[in-house]
């Protein structure tokens, strides 16, 4: 007797199960780490470099900035779904305690980097991506385990409190960072020592394999052909957003294409071997399961509007709206991490509930309808202006936390209870590679259509805004012709990025003044780049919309709720 069924006995008794709710806290706390460092870092990212003594943005030097920010995405996307498999084999709460274990020890490791410069860095996302594997062995088993523990009956309600937590703590995330990396950049790092800690222990005493299990042999060639074809598309295409042979994008590289390619390939080579082997590592037939397929197909979208939307609204609040209401640019990470709070909020309020309501009368309704409410949220970011008044900004960041938390919670239980028992692991594995590979992709995809949309505007606009505030023509055009990517994470580093543009050709110490100053003060570059901005704003929300419809549609074709057997 499964956990579940053992769950419906004793509550038609009337005796309280204690345990279905300890595998709920447990999990949640581990799903709220995991998710907080993944996204702690992208905040603390300057307080980091600092620490460390490098310039992200020095040539040369963008391939750490950009390792720093994707490396813990890419192994959690890649990962999950052979960690999910080994899970339904060797047993899920094995699995997600040893990714507990994991996950503290670099916790740990990270927060005594003992180099400086390109060392202190390459400690760092060496140790980020050890520290990516454990919270992909807790994401890839967790849900599963909350699957076995709780009913039907209850199940959307502890799968919403679960899922709903792991979005949150994206958000938390930037909050955090901002918090910590304003004390110590290492406080980023020491943040998750004591929770992993304390996680581990409990995680060890307190859970028990109550699911079914199924040994096999492990499926070596699936396991390689996914995951290498899965890293290749997914680092290909961030490389896209770095400029190359003249090009603002990569996205005519020969590395980039090829990397694209050769994944394509891997992957039809893994669906060919997925099909013909015994006991393959993943069950293609699960897709032929109309919930779980559309659920997953929804998700993936909602994944890369979310990605692209937090990226953008960070750019957005720390280049342009924070500096033109009198913040420094050196405090904007953390006001922008506050100011975003009305999302985390929107998840919180709606998450559970939904999750509630739809073990009642079904994840479809909720689901779609959360996913309009999402839709209609980016279309009022595209209305508002650049310099928006607070309040509207604030409600519309809400609307989209309580679209977003009401699809995710039904979502997800739908998914989950769609397939066999014995796939559970593998299923919550092949979700979270859908969500975690979204927000990867969605750093490609958003930055690259922000880099092109400033590419058409930004060099004049730069170039003539410079001279008039005195700097020698052949230097601004020097400037105006860096690649736009540039600027963006100079924005998003909360550097100042007049100051960081100009200080390689020393010319702010010969300037009047008063032209250094209107050029490093809080107005200057934010309303130089606002017009360039927001066209690029329009095609990335515009496209962001549009997934969203998309991710409705598939959630509406989900049909109706018919749980496995």
């Amino acid at each position: 007797m499964t956990a579940a069924q053992q769950a419906d006995v004793e509550d038609a008794a009337g005796k309280p199960d204690n345990y279905k709710w300890i595998a709920l806290s447990n999990t949640t706390l581990g799903m709220l780490m995991a998710t907080i460092d993944g996204s702690i870092v992208i905040i603390s990212l300057p307080a980091i470099f600092r620490g460390i003594g490098l310039d992200p943005l020095a040539p040369g030097n963008i391939g750490y900035l950009l390792w720093m920010i994707m490396g813990y995405l890419l192994v959690s996307a890649v990962l999950v779904v052979a960690l999910g498999r080994l899970g339904d084999m060797f047993g899920r709460v094995r699995m997600y305690n040893r990714g507990f274990l994991i996950f503290a020890v670099a916790s740990v490791a990270l927060s005594f980097d003992p180099f400086h410069a390109g060392g202190g860095a390459m400690w760092l996302i060496g140790w980020r991506i050890v520290q990516a594997f454990g919270g992909a062995m807790l994401t890839a088993n967790s849900a599963a385990i909350l699957t076995d523990a709780f009913p039907a009956r209850q199940r959307g309600m502890a799968l919403g409190i679960n899922q709903i937590t792991a979005l949150a703590g994206q958000f938390l995330g930037l909050l955090l960072g901002g918090v910590l990396a304003a004390i110590d950049w290492r406080a980023v790092f020491w943040v998750s020592v004591p929770v992993g800690v304390v996680g581990t222990i409990w995680s060890y005493r307190s859970l028990r394999e109550t699911g079914e299990r199924h040994r096999a042999s492990v499926d070596w060639l699936g396991n390689v052909t996914f995951a290498a074809g899965t890293l290749l598309i997914l680092a290909s295409m961030t490389y896209g957003i770095q400029p190359y042979g003249g090009h603002p994008t990569g996205w005519t590289s020969p590395r980039v294409l090829g990397g694209i390619g050769l994944g394509v390939l891997l992957l039809i080579g893994f669906v060919i071997v997925e099909s013909r082997i015994a006991q393959p590592m993943f069950q293609l037939g699960l897709f032929k399961i109309r919930a779980f397929a559309a659920g997953n197909l929804a998700a993936l979208l909602v994944a890369i509007a979310r990605g692209g939307m937090q990226f953008m609204l960070i750019i957005w609040l720390q280049g342009i709206w924070l500096p033109l209401h009198g913040y420094r640019f050196e405090d904007t990470p953390l006001w922008a991490g506050i100011f975003m709070l009305p999302l985390t909020v929107g998840f919180l309020l709606a998450g559970p509930v939904s999750g509630y309501l739809s073990d009642r009368f079904g994840a479809r309704l909720f689901s779609t309808v959360g996913l309009v409410l999402t839709a209609a949220a980016f279309a009022g970011l595209l209305a508002i202006p650049i310099d928006f008044a607070y309040p509207v900004f604030a409600l519309l960041l809400l609307l989209s936390g309580l679209g977003q938390g009401m699809f995710s919670a039904p979502n997800t239980s739908a998914i989950m209870s769609s397939v066999p028992a014995g796939q559970r692991g593998v299923a919550s594995g092949m979700r979270s590679t859908f969500q975690n590979a979204g927000t990867s992709l969605s750093i490609g995809v958003f930055f690259s259509l922000m880099v092109v949309g400033l590419a058409r505007a930004l060099p004049e606009t730069l170039a003539s805004g410079l001279t008039a505030q005195g700097v020698p023509p052949p230097v601004a055009s020097s400037v105006a012709s860096l690649p736009p990517v540039s600027t963006l994470f100079a924005a998003f580093l909360g550097s100042n990025p007049v100051e960081h543009l100009l200080a390689p050709f020393g010319v702010l110490p010969t300037l009047p003044p008063a032209n250094t100053a209107a050029l490093t003060g809080h107005e200057f570059f934010p309303t130089l780049i606002a017009q360039p901005f927001h066209d690029g704003l329009v095609v990335v929300f515009g496209a962001a919309t549009l997934m969203t419809l998309l991710a409705a549609v598939a959630s509406a074709s989900r049909g109706r709720h018919v749980p496995a057997a």
